[in-house]
């Protein structure tokens, strides 16, 4: 499933082509991806220039002169730059054609994906206005962090993936930055101290960076806006490494199961 980083390199990908540039035409090959595409999607676009290309979270935003695009990867969904009469396969969902002769297309294989307009503020729209903070922004500091995990009684690990604490950190990455943090992802939120969340803020911070720089990380079949697969999964320390030896210590990798979520720790390097 694409993820911040995943969908972080999408954007850039794509952003250069597309910016700037006016809406000729929109194909909608499947109106039924997670929602429904808007009907009448070509008339609101055609004729019309993307001033801007953002991301809130896991959603690209499209921006427009009277309205904004949202757009949704879902759980297999890429996004590309094409020319406009290359055929389409068998999961090329949606195409929106630019003067330039280029188009963006959606693929989708399991149409979980979510092609969306809105008239107002995408920040206020109700998938995003309950989001929590950027991991990569100011707003998410150690000091948030160590307030909102106050009181709370779930594991550390399921509280940095709930998206109303800070958007982002998916499985893959809430694994690679604990153990980055030596806190072991069993560990009650409200029981961490201070100085571990301070390291784990870090650590957050660090491996999302670090698996955007290297274009996200391909387990399955995420590949970015060029078709090229994210090399991020060549530096993982942990995830998907059960009983392999930690590169840190030599201790055997272990694997449990969180929320029926995978999880992968060093028990020696993540002792509590």
């Amino acid at each position: 499933m694409p993820e911040l980083p995943e969908v972080e390199t999408t954007r850039r990908g794509i952003a250069p082509h597309i910016k700037g540039e006016a809406v000729s035409d929109v194909i909608v090959r499947h109106q039924q991806l997670r929602w429904p595409v808007p009907r009448g999607l070509k008339g609101k676009l055609c004729g019309h220039t993307i001033h801007s290309v953002s991301r809130r979270a896991k959603y690209l935003l499209l921006a427009f002169d009277h309205g904004t695009l949202i757009l949704h990867l879902g759980m297999s969904g890429s996004l590309r730059i094409i020319d406009s009469k290359t055929p389409a396969a068998k999961h090329d969902h949606l195409d929106i054609v630019l003067d330039t002769g280029k188009a963006l297309r959606l693929t989708d294989p399991r149409r979980f994906g979510a092609v969306l307009w809105t008239k107002d503020d995408p920040a206020e729209h109700e998938l995003i206005a309950h989001l929590g903070p950027e991991p990569l922004s100011d707003a998410f500091s150690s000091d948030y962090l160590y307030q909102h995990s106050r009181k709370r009684k779930g594991s550390i690990k399921q509280f940095i993936m709930d998206g109303k604490v800070v958007v982002g950190v998916g499985n893959i990455y809430a694994s690679e930055s604990l153990f980055l943090a030596g806190i072991n992802p069993k560990t009650v939120a409200g029981k961490v101290s201070r100085a571990r969340v301070e390291r784990l803020t870090a650590a957050i911070k660090q491996v999302l960076a670090a698996a955007i720089e290297q274009g996200g990380t391909t387990l399955r079949d995420f590949v970015g806006s060029d078709g090229k697969p994210g090399y991020f999964a060549q530096q993982l320390n942990v995830y998907g490494r059960e009983g392999e030896p930690c590169h840190s210590c030599g201790t055997a990798i272990k694997q449990l199961v969180q929320g029926q979520r995978s999880t992968f720790y060093c028990p020696h390097c993540q002792p509590r």
